[in-house]
């Protein structure tokens, strides 16, 4: 030990020890992807279609806006100890909480994607006698994806940084640790696990930016 947590937890990750095996940060990263890809995409299904609707038809925004900032406000440890008292130990409580926590940027990106398109535009693809379906997935979605693609962004980043409670039930994921580190008072280990998670929201911060200005009208995106 060198005497700062820091420098350890960086020897720590530096240990090829903790690169192989079923413990390993490989196996690790790729459950606690697993975890953040899985919430998100149940949360996609849910919450993407209704905000594609209140978008389009304008009906139901503020029942949608009141919706998202509730589950907003709902705190992700408590929901995780709820469920799973519910359920039981395991994937599901975890789960149920990161669907929560991801649908309010998924609605909000979603019917704000459909409401950024200019009412001229709409108006001029129904008069050339377009039908609703067809406006929809033909003029307002192409121009407002870069702003579905930031609901996406900020679900995805917002559950992988909160998917480390995963193990805070008995599953996997990078959170583990974190909790093991902290049952051991090892805290290079705690430090380390923290730093893969930080690590690995911004390499999906940052690709999902990427993925957000390439699917920007070519216009908008040469400007």
């Amino acid at each position: 030990m060198t005497g700062s947590p820091f420098l350890d937890s960086l020897r720590w990750l530096g240990d090829s020890a903790h690169w192989t095996g079923p413990g390993g940060i490989p196996l690790r990263t790729l459950e606690h992807l697993g975890y953040t890809a899985l919430g998100v995409l149940v949360a996609a299904l849910l919450a993407v279609p209704i905000g594609l609707y209140v978008g389009h038809s304008g009906r139901g925004k503020g029942v949608a806006v009141a919706a998202a900032g509730a589950a907003r406000a709902l705190p992700t440890l408590g929901l995780v100890t709820l469920f799973a008292l519910l359920v039981g130990i395991g994937l599901t409580a975890p789960l149920l909480s990161f669907v929560i926590l991801a649908i309010p940027s998924l609605l909000a990106g979603a019917y704000s994607a459909v409401e950024s398109a200019e009412p001229a535009t709409v108006d001029a693809a129904r008069a050339q006698g377009m039908t609703e379906w067809q406006i929809l997935t033909r003029v307002e979605l192409p121009l407002g994806m870069p702003l579905l693609v930031g609901g996406f962004r900020g679900a995805t980043v917002q559950v992988v940084a909160t998917a480390m409670l995963a193990a805070y039930v008995g599953s996997g994921g990078l959170g583990r640790y974190i909790f093991q580190g902290l049952g051991s008072q090892n805290y290079p280990q705690m430090i380390a696990g923290s730093l893969l998670v930080i690590a690995l929201a911004l390499v999906l911060d940052l690709t999902l930016l990427l993925a957000q200005r390439l699917t920007a009208p070519p216009g908008v995106r040469a400007s």
